[in-house]
């Protein structure tokens, strides 16, 4: 029968406990990367307001054949930015769904977000996916995303886009910087698909001051250049 040297038995056995210890500091990250507050409305850090480049969803949504959000968004009306959401976030992680089931979003209020977000379907899932963790009943919620909104001024060049337009995100983050005074390379990020421009991400306090976010500058696009689709009737 064959013998194992002692020292070989001892390196093995140190071996294996030191795997074990990092497993179980790894758990331990991973623990601490849900913050403890994790889906308690109103307690949150900052948040992310996000523009949805709108001639992109709706060129991806003729791609995929889809419709419901995209028959009101892409219809006639020429959008380009449009709120998909303001998200309360953590420095690490967000909150999501913090009321289940969430209070019942009146009709009324919906109808009179359609300017900034036009999709019914949308308000109603931001509402019970991201407004219910902000701490604020329905209507105060609402009001604090075009509160948001009106803060953020638009570029000029994107108002009117009349044909595609290829671009390198950076530019895209300094048009908005240099129009957004307070507004820094830390405090937004851009994303994309494929090939287009998806959104611009402006980080917020409270109290709707830019701020930087150090997560979600690092969620970016990576590519050199994105496109982005003409508004619609440009």
């Amino acid at each position: 029968m064959f013998h194992f040297p002692r020292t070989l038995i001892s390196r093995f056995l140190i071996s294996s406990s030191l795997l074990a210890f990092a497993a179980l500091i790894g758990i331990a990250e991973t623990a601490s990367a849900q913050d403890r507050r994790q889906n308690a409305p109103g307690e949150f850090d900052f948040y992310v307001l996000s523009l949805s480049w709108s001639p992109s969803f709706c060129e991806a949504a003729s791609e995929r054949g889809s419709g419901g959000r995209s028959q009101v968004q892409c219809g006639e009306r020429p959008f380009s930015f449009v709120v998909h959401g303001l998200w309360p976030q953590y420095e690490h992680g967000f909150p999501n769904y913090c009321q289940r089931p969430s209070p019942r979003l009146d009709r009324n209020i919906m109808s009179s977000m359609l300017d900034l977000m036009p999709a019914p379907g949308l308000i109603f899932n931001e509402w019970d996916k991201h407004g219910t963790c902000s701490g604020l009943g329905a209507r105060a919620y609402f009001e604090t995303i075009r509160k948001a909104r009106s803060a953020v001024k638009i570029p000029s060049e994107y108002l009117e886009l009349s044909a595609p337009k290829t671009v390198a995100p950076a530019e895209i983050e300094d048009a908005f910087i240099k129009v957004n005074p307070g507004l820094s390379t830390s405090a937004i990020g851009v994303t994309c698909d494929k090939t287009r421009l998806g959104e611009v991400r402006i980080c917020m306090s409270k109290d709707l001051q830019f701020r930087a976010c150090e997560e979600i500058d690092r969620r970016v696009c990576r590519r050199d250049q994105v496109v982005m689709p003409p508004i619609r009737g440009g």
